[in-house]
């Protein structure tokens, strides 16, 4: 069967249709407006796909120039607000990395630990696709300066044909009342491999 071109473009159309961009914050359960407090990237709703790349940290592009910073306590809510639902199956997770000086000048290249995971739901194996994730900064956390980090892999095309997409986005957050925990980090990249369990379905 062949393809008119009008359909290749309207297919090609409705894919880049169906990805997203984290682009709103805030504390609580509500956001704030598009980009404050969010590190604005070039990359439009593309997904990163190189595992070796700087980009994996804040995506392509993300700037920090005139970045606010969101004042969070420890213990509270954060909510990230997506511009279009969620739409790729795959799981999403939360990241921190602490500023070593001030966040406009931090690259992201100290370490990064985990504090939330949304994966796959079982009997039924389903995927919490959604344009807004709320979750808790832990209470035991140092307060200071924070890259906040959040990812969703789309992992609907399977290895070794297809490669995992990651949308994400970086915010800037300063913790107040925190605890004195000193959680495992890893770096990223480096964190993630393409031959890592999960990552891909068949």
């Amino acid at each position: 069967m062949k393809l008119s071109v009008a359909a290749v473009l309207s297919l090609a159309a409705s894919e880049a249709s169906a990805h997203y961009i984290f682009q709103q914050v805030g504390a609580g359960t509500s956001v704030n407006p598009v980009w404050q407090y969010i590190r604005k990237h070039t990359n439009y709703n593309s997904p990163v796909t190189d595992l070796t790349s700087n980009d994996l940290r804040c995506n392509v592009g993300a700037s920090s120039d005139g970045v606010e910073t969101l004042s969070v306590a420890a213990g509270s809510q954060v909510t990230f607000k997506t511009d279009t639902p969620v739409y790729h199956q795959g799981p999403t997770s939360v990241y921190l990395s602490k500023a070593p000086g001030s966040l406009s000048s931090y690259d992201g290249s100290g370490g990064w630990f985990k504090i939330k995971d949304w994966g796959a739901t079982f009997p039924g194996g389903g995927w919490t696709l959604s344009d807004t994730y709320t979750f808790t900064i832990p209470s035991c956390i140092p307060s200071g300066d924070y890259l906040l980090r959040i990812q969703q892999i789309g992992i609907h095309n399977p290895w070794p044909a297809g490669i995992p997409q990651f949308y994400l986005s970086c915010a800037h957050i300063s913790v107040t009342g925190g605890g004195s925990a000193s959680p495992a980090t890893v770096s990223i990249p480096g964190a993630f491999k393409d031959t890592d369990p999960g990552y891909t379905v068949n």
